[in-house]
């Protein structure tokens, strides 16, 4: 095993790891409550909060490097 630890060590360090990288994400899921239903009717565009409204505009403009 790698840098000489025995199997039996490397391995309960493996499932310590393993669980609490999942307590963590379910305490996390659980503190944000995601929601997860699926609308029958998509959005339009603009509507949705997690867009950027301003990233289409800023794509087209020039980028001009001031030096």
């Amino acid at each position: 095993m790698p840098a000489g630890v025995p199997m039996g060590t490397y391995l309960k360090m493996f499932a310590a790891s393993l669980l609490s990288m999942f307590a963590g994400a379910e305490v996390v899921h659980r503190y944000y409550r995601p929601d997860l239903t699926i609308p029958e009717i998509p959005p339009k565009p603009g509507e949705l909060k997690t867009e950027l409204l301003g990233l289409k505009e800023r794509q087209h403009e020039p980028q001009v490097s001031q030096q």
